[in-house]
């Protein structure tokens, strides 16, 4: 059971006492409160633990402060949507995330040089984008793959992303001392910049790792879907985020590992994005270059990547990780689905056309309703 408090309603005032008194009073039951300070409001939720099934929900409702009750039948207890339940919405580094807008991070798979970078971002600046991709630790099938620059080009990462006004980098995490590798350069760096982390696909059952993320609550996190694991058991994944703390997670698709996406890199799965926004409360990402893998192109002049980032969109994604390169035959990692960074301003119009169609068919499925 979840017990929304008024917005109105703070944590000093009698009313909040009166209400946290009478639930703590409840016998066999355990609270969790948890607060979420969006941009407009702050929302606080308690969580009720244990056997609720004979708790009235009308007398819970009756207490003063209390705005509404939700019994929980989800097997979603945090994330989910729970009878239309508000949508997440978070800000950070003055970024607002949510499951009505759209934010693009195009960059990087992987840190290659200190040039690239700085082309990358100086890009970036140009068309007016705040967001972008960064791979600094890579894990790869095999052992001998290059497995990333490491610590030892954050720094450089973060000074040009504070010269080019970058605010939000994505940046994949594999172990827990990345964690704090990347929040000691960033304080290096006078916190120039900001850092979303990263749970790559092969990591997100890595339950030891979820908890270490989602028990710092300073920096947000994107996760990943697993490619071999069933959505359902990515969402479990994910819920082991929020349940340690850090509810400021972006769900993410990148396909899914299947013979029948031959001779895309994966099976897309962007027709989920819907799914997902049902389900849940978190915003949803797409990944393009992940899930299909090649640059190549349609009789219509469109490349396969450009269409599946339409997929996603005109489905209501709420961001796009994109592969990016000034020279993509030069990128150490993944250079066959690496899209030229001369070719951003066109990318960026093809999404604009699908966000557009998307607004228009949400707009006519409330007037049709």
């Amino acid at each position: 059971m979840i017990v929304i408090l008024k917005s109105s309603i703070s944590e000093g005032s009698l009313d909040y006492q009166y209400t946290l008194q009478a639930l703590q009073e409840i016998p066999n039951i355990e609270l969790e409160i948890r607060t979420t300070r969006g941009l407009q409001e702050t929302v606080t939720e308690i969580y009720l633990i244990g056997d609720t099934n004979s708790i009235s929900k009308e007398n819970i409702e009756a207490l003063p402060g209390v705005e509404k009750v939700i019994r929980i039948s989800s097997e979603y207890k945090i994330l989910g949507r729970h009878h239309n339940k508000k949508s997440f919405e978070f800000t950070y580094n003055t970024v607002t995330f949510s499951q009505d807008n759209l934010h693009i991070f195009a960059g990087l798979c992987a840190v290659d040089t200190k040039e690239s970078v700085e082309l990358t971002f100086k890009s970036l600046q140009e068309h007016q984008l705040v967001c972008a991709r960064m791979g600094v630790y890579k894990p790869r099938t095999s052992p001998y793959s290059f497995q990333g620059l490491g610590k030892d080009c954050l720094p450089y990462v973060f000074e040009l992303a504070g010269k080019y006004g970058i605010k939000v980098i994505a940046m994949e995490v594999t172990h827990e001392k990345h964690i704090e590798e990347i929040n000691m350069a960033l304080n290096n760096a006078g916190n120039a910049t900001g850092v979303m982390l990263q749970i790559g696909t092969r990591n997100a059952q890595n339950f030891e790792l979820l908890r270490a993320v989602g028990q710092q609550r300073e920096l947000p996190v994107l996760f990943k879907r697993g490619y071999g694991i069933t959505l359902s058991e990515s969402l479990h994944a994910a819920e082991y985020l929020a349940h340690a703390g850090n509810e400021n997670i972006i769900f993410c698709l990148r396909g899914v590992k299947s013979l029948f996406g031959n001779p895309h890199r994966n099976l897309v799965d962007f027709a989920q994005v819907p799914v997902i926004k049902r389900l849940t409360r978190m915003p949803v990402c797409v990944d393009p270059s992940h899930s299909v893998g090649i640059s190549g192109k349609a009789p219509d002049g469109i490349s396969d990547i450009y269409h599946a980032t339409a997929q996603g969109i005109i489905s209501g994604a709420n961001m796009v990780l994109i592969d990016f390169h000034p020279n993509p035959p030069r990128a150490i990692v993944d250079s066959k689905q690496a899209v030229p960074m001369h070719d951003l301003g066109w990318f960026l119009e093809d999404i604009a056309i699908s966000r557009r169609a998307y607004e228009a068919r949400k707009a006519l499925a409330l007037q049709k309703s």
